[in-house]
């Protein structure tokens, strides 16, 4: 079972009309799909057990040695797109503040943004910085472009066994143009494995040698998903009452079947901008296809609540929310003052953190009055062995909300299309 640490709890209070528990049935017979490897896609069931096998191989001797020969330079560039990226980011940028990185990382290749990645450059210019490039085949074409800058600046002032310190390829074990590349140069490399799609590998080398470099502890974020994995895929969890994953996959398509089409995730510390970049992703690639799929959409509270407020709470009644809810965060006190012109003395002394969830909790009641059903996910704390658990705790539940939309979770057809487009107009061979 999941520690107190890493516990998620689901708080349906503010979601009627949607009970979770209607489509108890349902849930449940996708998790078996799951769990017996009987839906389709079941050829990149490999994220199931990843965080354990992570933890059991010696990969992560590897991992940390890597990552403490990158640390000796000025920086690291991450090359990647998509989830060759996001769950590294959603990690690293959720446990470091923004105001104190323990270790400069930049990204690369998650975009074509001539002016971004000529300010990357140039930013590099005097810096001794690392590369880990992170493609399966090394043909995809925004981190492609980005790599072939950054290789050559990068070998264009170094060679030889200097070059070898500063690339490091993330990649297919045996073939594409990367792994070649790779062995031809002697990078050190890491293996993606065959049987896990890229929206699912943040426990493997993809996003554990970034989160490395970081110095976010890996083996903590890995015990938090393994402790996550064993609870989720227990006899127990089969009960749908034991089971936030069965929860939320419920919830979810419940809000779905009765014409709820856009799901909104509310987070509302800073930290959570990145992870619900990859909750989106994940979400969107593994349920939008066949003409079914919740829209994943995201706002960062309680800013967003001067924007976006107004929408969710009187627009078109297509929406639900999740909320992420963090009991405990360290932070300051709302300090007293002889006088009182701000009109805030009435708040002097209490926890910051205390005053934004009573924000949450106010802002949950007020959307639901508007119409809008809204479920809370609970978290004790925010550390690395939680953000592992609710990792895996987001990917377990997606597999088992794809089958309830009865879809392949894990291709992604639709994505070839703008590729084929793209190819098309700017002259590639065999796309004419």
């Amino acid at each position: 079972m999941a520690s107190p640490e890493t516990k998620i709890r689901l708080d349906f209070e503010h979601a009627a009309p949607i009970e979770p528990e209607s489509l108890e049935v349902d849930a449940s017979a996708a998790r078996r799909r799951l769990e017996e490897a009987s839906g389709p896609g079941k050829e990149f069931l490999g994220w199931l057990d990843l965080p354990a096998r992570s933890l059991e191989a010696n990969l992560l001797d590897a991992i940390e040695s890597a990552a403490g020969r990158i640390r000796e330079r000025d920086a690291l560039v991450v090359v990647g797109i998509g989830g060759s990226y996001l769950g590294a980011r959603a990690v690293i940028e959720a446990l470091q503040t923004p105001f104190a990185p323990t270790f400069p990382i930049y990204y690369a290749g998650h975009q074509m943004d001539a002016a971004y990645h000529g300010g990357l450059l140039a930013r590099l210019a005097e810096q001794d910085y690392a590369v880990n490039v992170i493609s399966k085949s090394g043909t995809t074409t925004e981190p492609g472009l980005a790599f072939r800058l950054l290789w050559q600046d990068v070998s264009g002032k170094h060679d030889g066994a200097a070059l070898k310190d500063r690339i490091f390829a993330t990649t297919d074990a045996k073939k594409g143009s990367l792994r070649s590349l790779a062995d031809a140069a002697g990078l050190t490399s890491f293996v993606i494995p065959d049987d896990v799609g890229g929206r699912f590998s943040v426990f493997s080398p993809v996003g554990l040698l970034p989160i490395a470099v970081a110095g976010i502890d890996v083996r903590a974020l890995l015990a938090g998903a393994r402790e996550m994995q064993e609870m989720l895929r227990s006899e127990a969890a089969a009960n749908f009452a034991e089971s936030p994953a069965l929860q939320y996959a419920a919830y979810r398509n419940a809000c779905y079947r009765l014409g709820k089409k856009i799901e909104i995730m509310a987070g509302y510390q800073t930290a959570w901008t990145f992870v619900m970049e990859w909750w989106k992703q994940l979400y969107g690639e593994s349920e939008g296809k066949e003409g079914r799929g919740i829209f994943p959409a995201s706002v960062n509270l309680s800013t967003d609540l001067h924007s976006m407020g107004q929408w969710i709470q009187d627009a078109e009644r297509t929406i639900f929310e999740t909320v992420i809810d963090v009991v405990h965060q360290e932070g300051p006190s709302v300090p007293a003052r002889s006088d009182d012109e701000d009109g805030l003395g009435y708040l002097a002394g209490r926890p910051l953190h205390e005053i934004n969830r009573t924000a949450l909790k106010a802002t949950m009641a007020a959307h639901h009055e508007g119409g809008v059903p809204c479920a809370r996910l609970e978290l004790q704390q925010l550390n690395a062995p939680t953000m592992g658990a609710l990792l895996y705790f987001f990917e377990y539940a997606c597999g088992i909300s794809a089958y309830m939309l009865d879809v392949n979770p894990f291709d992604q057809p639709g994505v070839e299309a703008y590729k084929s487009s793209m190819f098309r107009l700017l002259g590639k061979t065999g796309h004419g």
